[in-house]
């Protein structure tokens, strides 16, 4: 009582993101309960017909929820590696820049997509990609004789579409961690191996690479907790009825039936069941973290 007491100032600038989060993330969750009955708006969750696991079964009966639950696990899946790798590679590239100025210009320019949004993204992507006059497809056709290629209409040109403008958009952040990493390198490590007459390369397999894989390993088991997590907002301004089969995800689906076709139980028992699965994921993760890298939080 006497800590808070002293420091009752910052719990007070903790309040507003403590209603925040109780208005927003607590007190919806009432609405779980749609999950185990066939939901109708006008009579409400207390005159709504209780119908137990029936959408959970029916989740499992249906091909189409099958065949989401698997492409988001493909989609969440190949993201989660390329946007390990990608700026994994792409750090030690830049850490290898001597022009500190350029070096700072390149970190800059690749860290800006991150903070666009998928709204203006997607209308980018939309354009560019149009098979009518994009400039991708123009250059496939004038410069490589190629076909014009439906990027947002085929399936698996779509989730191709999806995992590459993705990596493009957050490896920059992602370079940010490991640069950090590899911020915190000792210096004399790289001192002692070129007495030893080590080449660059023989530093960075030797030293570089093996300090930064515990971080790597830290980044990729926490990344496990959101593997069901694909992006909505991503495939939900890129994708069209004609991509259903390859890039329709959870997220997408649940949005589908239960705001546009009225379904709201089995959309509710949709995302109640991505929700337990998220939280088994990354309970695991931590434990996959502190297990390989001696990460906690608590």
């Amino acid at each position: 009582m006497g800590t808070l007491k002293k420091n009752w100032q910052f719990h007070l600038m903790l309040l507003p993101s403590l209603l925040f989060l109780i208005i927003f993330n607590f007190i919806p969750m009432g609405g779980v309960v749609m999950a185990f009955q066939n939901f109708k708006p006008w009579l409400g969750i207390s005159g709504s017909e209780w119908v137990g696991l029936d959408n959970f079964r029916y989740l499992f009966e249906r091909q189409d929820s099958i065949q989401v639950i698997w492409n988001t696990l493909v989609i969440a899946v190949l993201k989660l590696v390329f946007n390990l790798s990608v700026p994994f590679v792409f750090s030690l590239l830049l850490n290898e820049l001597r022009k500190m100025f350029f070096k700072r210009f390149v970190q800059t320019l690749v860290y800006l997509p991150h903070f666009l949004s998928w709204v203006i993204l997607g209308g980018i992507l939309i354009d560019i990609l149009s098979t009518d006059g994009g400039i991708v497809n123009r250059v496939l056709v004038g410069v490589f004789g190629i076909e014009p290629i439906f990027f947002l209409g085929k399936g698996n040109w779509f989730r191709f579409t999806v995992i590459v403008s993705d990596v493009w958009k957050e490896f920059g952040f992602g370079t940010v961690v490991f640069l950090a990493a590899l911020a915190n390198i000792n210096p004399s490590l790289y001192e002692a191996a070129e007495v030893d007459g080590a080449s660059r390369l023989k530093q960075t397999i030797h030293i570089t690479i093996p300090s930064m894989i515990p971080i790597a390993i830290v980044v990729g088991t926490l990344a496990l907790g959101n593997v069901l997590n694909a992006g909505f907002d991503q495939i939900f301004n890129l994708y069209n009825s004609l991509v259903y089969e390859k890039g329709d995800i959870i997220d997408t689906f649940v949005y589908r039936t239960a705001i546009l076709n009225g379904e709201m139980g089995f959309g509710t028992a949709i995302g109640l069941f991505k929700s337990v699965i998220s939280m088994i994921l990354i309970l695991i993760s931590y434990r996959l973290a502190y297990k390989w890298a001696n990460y906690r939080i608590f």
